[in-house]
């Protein structure tokens, strides 16, 4: 009898949550994004933004589960959402403008943070992309420790967020792209 009564609490209980977010696609409340991220990897995208000089395009961050420090944009894959759409979304929202972007992933990672319960487990696809060395981040009403600031790197700056350092290479690397992609 017990058994039955918590398979009703638990249908009743993702019964809400279907009825809370009858459109996954569009992105999921807080709450349940998070307790989510404690049950199962994320798929993110990030993307290595670099000018024609070699430069990269990084963003300030400064929040509970990444922590403080640079990192190349990126964001969590929607459900039923294409890897190239989720670059071009991040891309739109986190710098203000769209990339070329090369659609081959250049790297895949498994991030798994032991010491986290929530946000603690990620796949995350690099892509390289493009911006011209004469863009210039808008970057309205922030200062360079607020949170979403942009800025160009000549080489990866030492306060690098931890989980981003796998990217340490990818940012010190020279390549000039031009017209690559």
């Amino acid at each position: 009898m017990a058994a039955k009564c918590d398979h009703l609490k638990l249908e009743t209980s993702v019964a809400t949550l279907v009825e809370a977010v009858p459109n996954p696609s569009l992105g999921l409340p807080d709450s349940i994004f998070y307790y989510i991220s404690r049950t199962t990897p994320l798929v993110n995208v990030d993307l290595l933004i670099k000018d024609e000089n070699g430069r990269t395009l990084l963003a300030w961050r400064d929040d509970l589960y990444a922590g403080t420090g640079w990192h190349v944009p990126g964001g969590i894959v929607r459900f039923k959402e294409r890897l190239e759409t989720r670059v071009e979304k991040v891309a739109e929202t986190e710098i203000g403008t769209s990339v070329r972007f090369d659609p081959a992933p250049i790297a895949l990672n498994q991030v798994i943070l032991e010491d986290r319960q929530i946000r603690g487990h990620f796949i995350s696809i690099l892509y390289r992309c493009f911006l011209p060395g004469t863009f210039r981040p808008k970057n309205r009403g922030l200062s360079p420790e607020d949170a979403g600031y942009l800025a160009w790197h000549e080489r990866c700056p030492a306060n690098l967020l931890e989980v981003q350092e796998i990217y340490r290479g990818h940012i010190d690397e020279m390549t000039k792209l031009n017209n690559q992609l």
